[in-house]
């Protein structure tokens, strides 16, 4: 099958020259070739991101520009907007896999604004990385969208991590542990995802 290949969309909020997006990429370069690339309202002063049909066309591009450089089976990973962009991207173009780095399940962090169509949509494999104290997708909702979905998914929890997947300074102290061990086991369970 070839090894995979990521493409890697950041969050609403910060582009991919970002440190977090940063270190993640070369995370990711240690088990397949990485292309990141930003969408275009990045670019504007505003910085305020674009409607999801604008947003899927950035993707799709992203993702056909990715192809043309490699071969292999695409994974599309995002951070946040990214990953919800990504699956509804998933919809629409054939790709091995999804990878959701902190999935904005609520709009707002409002539990009444749910963005679980698209979930139950899906029929690619996906992989939710979430840190438990991320309000933005409360993880009781979580599991009741994943066991309405029809794709194979599985949860990688980051105990204590937040919409970053950052862990506190006490919780890491307490389990005796560094975030970089946080994130090597988070890519080990992104490899053990990846189609073979």
């Amino acid at each position: 099958m070839g090894t995979p290949f990521f493409v890697f969309a950041h969050g609403a909020g910060a582009p991919s020259s970002h440190p977090w997006m940063q270190g993640w990429i070369a995370r990711l370069s240690k088990i397949g070739s990485v292309t990141a690339f930003d969408y275009p309202y990045m670019k504007s002063p505003g910085r305020r991101p674009d409607r999801l049909p604008v947003l899927i066309e950035a993707h799709r591009a992203a993702l056909a520009e990715a192809r043309r450089q490699h071969s292999g089976p695409a994974v599309l990973i995002g951070k946040s907007l990214g990953s919800r962009v990504g699956c509804h991207l998933a919809l629409k173009e054939g790709v091995a896999a999804v990878i959701c780095l902190s999935y904005p399940l609520c709009g707002g962090g409002d539990p009444t604004k749910l963005r679980a169509e698209v979930l139950r949509a899906l029929s690619t494999p996906i992989l939710f990385i979430q840190g438990s104290r991320d309000r933005l997708c409360p993880l009781d909702l979580l599991e009741s969208v994943r066991r309405e979905m029809k794709a194979v998914n599985k949860l990688h929890l980051v105990e204590g991590g937040d919409h970053s997947l950052l862990v506190t300074q006490a919780r890491l102290k307490a389990c005796g542990e560094t975030q970089n061990e946080v994130d090597e086991r988070i890519l080990e369970s992104i490899r053990a995802f990846l189609p073979t």
